[in-house]
């Protein structure tokens, strides 16, 4: 880190609590296991994600669809991958 000035790591710190204000946290329940899962949903992503998740209890992956209305509440419906 020669060169750099001391407080060059801080100058990420306005960028990450920007960060946190544009995510959202839901709960979910594993379609396997039947735990609940706090899911973070990042509202940039788009009004319609679809991925896979992995249960961070059992890792057995589940079918992810959210959907975000016009204010920014998000919709989620979770499923195993069979039923995707």
């Amino acid at each position: 880190m020669d060169g750099l000035p001391m407080n060059w790591l801080d100058e990420s710190e306005p960028e990450d609590a920007a960060s946190e204000e544009l995510t959202q946290a839901t709960s979910v329940w594993c379609p396997y296991c039947g735990v609940e899962v706090e899911l973070i949903i990042d509202p940039t992503g788009g009004p319609v994600q679809e991925y896979v998740q992995d249960c961070e209890v059992c890792c057995q992956p589940w079918s992810l669809r959210v959907t975000l209305d016009q204010d920014g509440q998000s919709s989620v419906e979770v499923a195993t991958l069979d039923e995707g």
